[in-house]
């Protein structure tokens, strides 16, 4: 594996880094919830209780996205980032990808699948490597 106490840890980037990388996530998951006509929209007619999963996955996204912000439990900020971007990335940009007609659109919905993609890449180096080094790898 690799040597976590050899990781450059400059406080003010990871910062930066933290504040960047949430910042989509925090302002989306407001509005999911100023905004859920819009939101519920997206899904794929078959889906059922589009409100309550609106809701469900604004609040996934909020939650995730503090911890990460704010470095508490980050790693599973980053699985609750991840639980969220899969599902909305395969779901309604996937979907939006299958049957959409419209080549602007279509292009639109590529470079969200894209983007969801990478995000989730993201956050699954968040599951893993965290924020920061913790307190006992600093005194290694």
């Amino acid at each position: 594996m690799f040597d976590e106490t050899k990781l450059p840890n400059k406080a003010k980037l990871t910062l930066l880094a933290r504040v960047l990388f949430t910042s989509l996530f925090l302002l989306s998951g407001v509005t999911h919830f100023t905004n859920i006509p819009y939101y519920a929209s997206l899904m794929p007619p078959a889906f059922p209780f589009p409100v309550g999963l609106t809701l469900i996955s604004g609040a996934v996204e909020l939650a995730g996205a503090a911890m990460i912000l704010f470095n508490w439990h980050a790693r599973l900020g980053g699985w609750l980032l991840v639980l969220f971007l899969v599902p909305v990335t395969l779901v309604v940009h996937g979907y939006e990808l299958a049957t959409q007609e419209d080549q602007i659109v279509w292009a639109l919905q590529q470079a969200h699948f894209l983007k969801g993609i990478a995000l989730t890449g993201a956050a699954l180096l968040i599951t893993q490597v965290g924020v920061t080094r913790s307190l006992v790898s600093q005194e290694a």
